[in-house]
């Protein structure tokens, strides 16, 4: 396991620059409309926006939409973790292994947050909650996952 004061200050506030700057580009995050509001060791906050097009025929938010952005600001929270950072210098790279959504109301128009905290990582698995809200700060949905982090010998043999 990574010694916590790995990663120094000024080393986390660059790479969360530059994390900002690639999920800003990133297709996916683009496609269905996600921002990356805050990132920092094993916490972060996403937001995105109802839309007609992201909707089931009910006219309600896909909860596959929720589950994307809960699976992703999960994986957003472990990105600045001394533990993931060391791993990732070696290659590394984090998989989700499980997911799990509890859909508690509906969103049918305005902007939905998700926050996320991993509070330890692992070697290989770690644990992670998220919550999200609507635009009145109504739990929406609450998820958990468990990441894996795949080192780079065994993604370069696929």
């Amino acid at each position: 396991m990574a010694d916590p004061d790995y990663v120094s200050d000024a080393t986390i506030d660059r790479h969360r620059q530059a994390l900002m700057k690639h999920f800003a580009e990133f297709p996916f995050a683009r496609l269905i409309g996600m921002e990356l509001i805050e990132i920092d060791p094993g916490r972060a906050l996403l937001r995105m926006g109802y839309r007609t097009d992201l909707c089931q025929p009910a006219g309600i938010l896909h909860g596959g939409m929720i589950a994307s952005l809960v699976d992703t600001s999960i994986a957003q929270s472990m990105l600045l973790t001394p533990q993931y950072m060391e791993a990732h210098e070696r290659g590394a790279r984090i998989v989700s292994v499980d997911l799990r959504i509890k859909y508690l109301r509906p969103v049918s128009e305005g902007t939905i947050t998700c926050e996320a905290r991993t509070p330890r990582v692992g070697r290989t698995i770690s644990h992670a909650t998220a919550v999200v809200h609507d635009a009145n700060g109504k739990e929406v949905a609450t998820g958990d996952s468990i990441y894996m982090i795949v080192e780079g010998e065994r993604l370069k043999k696929r």
